[in-house]
């Protein structure tokens, strides 16, 4: 196994395990499913589209988005256990004839060119290990004019403390995310045009004071659910500490991105952007 395979699979672990599941509820990042749907209408979605949510994990963003408006939904995961878990989800809320989940690598989708109207991803790109390519594959999969909408973890790099530059910090959606500006730039290389950015930093102040909560509640009654997790509660308040305190000096924080896949030359302009209430 490669040192990207290893690592996608610890994700994958990770984010499968009924720990993390009690640590970040239904929503697996910040902003829950209130900023997925400014994220759904940012992309100016249309009933009966068909929409890629990349890096599904439980299915909550797919099932929100085949659910609340009307699409047909395709979720990958690089996780079995989250397939399993999102299509049992599916068939518990009707939904199987609109959404369908696959296990699969986000650098490697596997679906034809121009299959999907919008591709979503949350809070994942920055866990992948090569970014370019998992961006140039949702612009393969996209068809002209399609869209692209990201909520993701951004950081400075070189400012994060040693305590959010670890593996587990890397895991966690932190020491291995961009800048705005450089997913940006990721999605420029990879032929798409950013439309709509926006920071959403307090959402990520949110969540650590959720995470922290809920830990100090977990450590009184599921202590041993912890341990065997391998999670290191005597370490989490400094890490949660440090970022909090890098969210506050604007090294770390989150943010919603919106890109457009160009239409060809001779085909029409692309619509404009729904305006967000």
């Amino acid at each position: 196994m490669t040192a990207d395979e290893n690592l996608k699979a610890c994700c994958a672990a990770a984010y499968s395990s009924d720990v993390v599941a009690l640590l970040l509820g239904d929503s697996y990042h910040p902003g829950g499913t209130t900023l997925t749907r400014r994220l759904a209408d940012a992309l100016g979605l249309v009933s009966g589209s068909r929409v890629l949510d990349v890096a599904s994990g439980r299915g909550t963003t797919a099932l929100l988005l085949a659910d609340a408006y009307d699409l047909r939904v395709d979720g990958v995961d690089y996780s079995p256990a989250n397939t399993a878990l999102a299509q049992g989800s599916a068939a518990a809320t009707g939904l199987t004839e609109k959404v369908t989940f696959t296990t699969g690598d986000a650098e490697q989708l596997p679906y034809p060119e121009g299959a999907f109207e919008a591709v979503v991803c949350e809070c994942a790109l920055c866990t992948f290990p090569d970014k370019a390519k998992a961006a140039a594959e949702f612009a393969r999969v996209l068809k002209a004019g399609g869209r692209v909408g990201i909520t993701d973890v951004t950081a400075e790099p070189g400012r994060l403390p040693a305590e959010l530059s670890t593996l587990a910090a890397r895991i966690a959606c932190i020491a291995d995310a961009r800048s705005l500006a450089e997913y940006a730039e990721i999605l420029t290389a990879a032929g798409l045009r950013t439309l709509r950015t926006e920071r959403h930093d307090q959402a990520m102040l949110r969540m650590i004071d959720q995470i922290e909560a809920r830990l100090n509640l977990l450590r009184l009654t599921a202590a041993d659910r912890l341990a065997a997790a391998g999670m290191d509660t005597a370490a989490a308040p400094a890490v949660l500490n440090a970022a909090r305190t890098a969210v506050s000096n604007g090294a770390l924080g989150y943010a919603l991105l919106v890109a457009e896949k160009p239409q060809a030359a001779q085909g029409h302009p692309p619509a404009p952007v729904r305006p967000m209430a």
